[in-house]
């Protein structure tokens, strides 16, 4: 069985480079057609991106989303990563600190404030792992890091396939009523790319989340990760699961649609994201902010010079930038705000998704199509 450690190395090895994308399932963000405006009434330096997020103003509706933690390796990219999202007026997501928490000496690989001193920082432990500290236990990790607020994350299909994965969910709603009653920083609750439905959206929101990022299917398959590492192990049981639920999820546009009019003060949508008119689509149906994570680790490690990855990174960052500011202006929005209220045409599959989701039933869950 791999040590944490090694686990952590994993995950970072096949998100760089490995063939861990879903295979069939999109976010059908490329259902969402903004309409155009022939007339728009404003000049493109008048576009203003900026979002106030989390009680942080960010120059554009971007977070550089949870990754890694807990190795050398990731210490290195953390803090490059978070210097790049200060640079540009982004947030920034930490990965899991489960590590930090089982290994104090691994704190290091998390501390990103030097290089990133004004960012909104988001710090990151699993449900599970969170149901078994206390408050002040929680409260450390964010403590420690000089985070603004904890993302909790959901990784149900991911445990499953991993082997010696988590296999006990109970507790969480619970875990997760008393870290926002009590921690004293906002929680966000956060998938891990399999997305979020409007019946757990409910129940986060009659506990008194205000917060949520989807993380939805369409990017990153974390369920592909850990088939991966599962077939490298020899794994076969788990290596077979994995295959059959490599594309389990709801998609990303499906679920930040789904979740918008729930009232929630942000929704993040992450999964996917790859270009500024994924970002555009995204705040079109509801989304606060979008987190970007798989392409602009690409982007650093594809180049072994020194700077040469940063450069990169942020060429790529500056195309989706410069693509969302284009379509804000061809369909007439000065602002986030204006856009996410921009006119739009949406088309099935995310059509069907919305429709068949849409209505609670008695029971409190979804109503089937054929009710």
């Amino acid at each position: 069985m791999a040590t944490i450690g090694q686990r952590k190395a994993d995950h970072l090895a096949l998100c760089a480079e490995g063939d861990v994308g879903f295979r069939r399932a999109s976010t059908l963000l490329e259902c969402v057609h903004l309409v155009h405006d022939a007339l728009p009434d404003v000049k493109l330096a008048d576009v203003d991106l900026s979002v106030t997020l989390l009680g942080k103003t960010l120059r554009a509706p971007i977070i550089i989303a949870a990754m890694t933690g807990g190795t050398d390796e990731a210490g290195r990219i953390n803090r490059e990563l978070a210097s790049i999202a200060e640079e540009r007026g982004y947030g920034f997501g930490l990965g899991s600190q489960r590590a930090m928490h089982l290994r104090p000496g691994t704190g290091a690989s998390y501390r990103v404030r030097q290089a990133a001193p004004s960012t909104l920082l988001l710090g990151n432990v699993g449900v599970v792992q969170a149901r078994a500290m206390t408050t002040g236990e929680a409260r450390v990790l964010v403590d420690e890091v000089g985070a603004d607020a904890l993302c909790v994350h959901l990784n149900p299909a991911m445990e499953l396939v991993q082997p010696g994965g988590d296999r006990d969910f109970s507790g969480g709603l619970e875990t997760l009523a008393r870290l926002a009653r009590d921690l004293g920083v906002p929680v966000v609750v956060k998938e891990t790319g399999c997305g979020i439905s409007p019946a757990v959206g409910r129940r986060l929101r009659d506990i008194g989340i205000k917060h949520v990022d989807v993380s939805g299917a369409g990017g990153t398959s974390w369920v592909a990760v850990e088939t991966k590492r599962a077939a490298s192990e020899g794994d076969e049981r788990a290596q077979a699961l994995g295959e059959a639920l490599w594309d389990w999820g709801i998609p990303t546009g499906a679920s930040v649609a789904l979740l918008a009019p729930m009232g929630f003060d942000a929704i993040i949508a992450t999964g996917g994201i790859g270009t500024g008119l994924d970002v555009a689509r995204a705040l079109a149906l509801g989304a606060s902010a979008a987190g970007i994570a798989r392409p602009i680790l690409r982007a650093l490690l594809s180049k072994k010079a020194p700077g040469e990855g940063r450069a990169v990174a942020l060429a790529s960052l500056d195309a989706i930038e410069t693509e969302l500011r284009a379509a804000m202006l061809l369909t007439g929005s000065r602002d986030i705000a204006a856009l996410r209220s921009a006119p739009r045409v949406t088309l099935p599959p995310l059509t069907s998704w919305i429709e068949q989701l849409s209505q609670p039933s008695r029971h409190g869950r979804a109503s089937p199509a054929f009710e």
